[in-house]
């Protein structure tokens, strides 16, 4: 239970090309406690399409009627929690995939009533992550989360919950020594486009605040500025790049550190 690193991951590790479970696995055999959290926007983006079903963004979240509450959940908890777990398998790790509902492992309410049933971090339980990683399982944890606070009436029990907080909640929790976002660009990028290596939460406001990180990077690096306040180094790194995870534990290169 100690040196526990959380990962998050992006769309950009689910296609074929890519390394990312095959490093989780290595990593597991090299006796790393892991907590992997997912997203995986543009796939119920996708599916949202094939259904006719426009997806409106702000700041980065998804707009979730109950519709796409439905497809969201069938889509994070189902598909692609059972596609990355079971990739992590046929790679020779031992992977268990949960969400943020099973054994009330993320317990949320409704973040903003005009973002629908977005949902914001009250409580992380950790009960179920702890017994997994003592017996030897790499969690694999979807965003969908447990509305259990502040629900009115006959409102669903679900809720959808953007996973870069959800992963520093659970960093924070765990105590982690390192949370680490997998994403598709280089890192954090200045005004110019190229990457910044090092970067203090004044820095971060003040790039948020003029527009240069924008989109689903502000959620990011919102989530590493908390990680760092819980005592994890917050890295973003390119997850498109060939074993970038491996590397990352044999050597910090490239992307960005969220730091003092």
């Amino acid at each position: 239970m100690k040196d526990i690193t959380v990962i998050k991951i992006g769309g950009s590790t689910f296609n074929s090309g890519d390394t990312t479970m095959q490093d989780i696995a290595a990593l597991q055999k090299k006796k790393h406690p892991l907590v992997v959290v997912h997203g995986g926007g543009n796939t119920v983006t996708e599916w949202l399409k094939r259904q006719g079903v426009a997806t409106n963004f702000v700041r980065g979240e998804r707009v979730t009627d109950l519709h796409s509450l439905a497809v969201a959940t069938a889509v994070l908890a189902g598909l692609v929690n059972k596609e990355t777990s079971a990739a992590i398998n046929l790679y020779g790790g031992r992977a268990v995939g949960i969400s943020g509902v099973d054994g009330s492992l993320i317990e949320s309410s409704i973040k903003d009533k005009e973002m629908g049933y977005v949902g914001a971090v009250g409580k992380v339980n950790i009960g179920v992550l702890k017994t997994l990683l003592k017996d030897g399982f790499i969690p694999v944890v979807s965003p969908i989360s447990l509305y259990s606070l502040n629900r009115v009436g006959e409102e669903p029990g679900v809720i959808n919950v953007n996973s870069d907080p959800i992963a520093v909640e659970i960093a924070a929790a765990l105590g982690a020594k390192r949370l680490i976002f997998l994403t598709d660009v280089d890192g954090i990028q200045d005004k110019n486009g190229k990457t910044i290596s090092k970067i203090n939460q004044n820095e971060a406001e003040s790039l948020i605040k003029s527009g240069v990180i924008e989109g689903g990077m502000i959620p990011k690096v919102n989530a590493c500025l908390k990680a760092l306040k819980a005592g994890s180094l917050a890295r973003i790194i390119d997850g498109r790049k060939p074993h970038a995870l491996l590397d990352e534990f044999d050597k910090i290169q490239g992307g960005t550190t969220i730091g003092k």
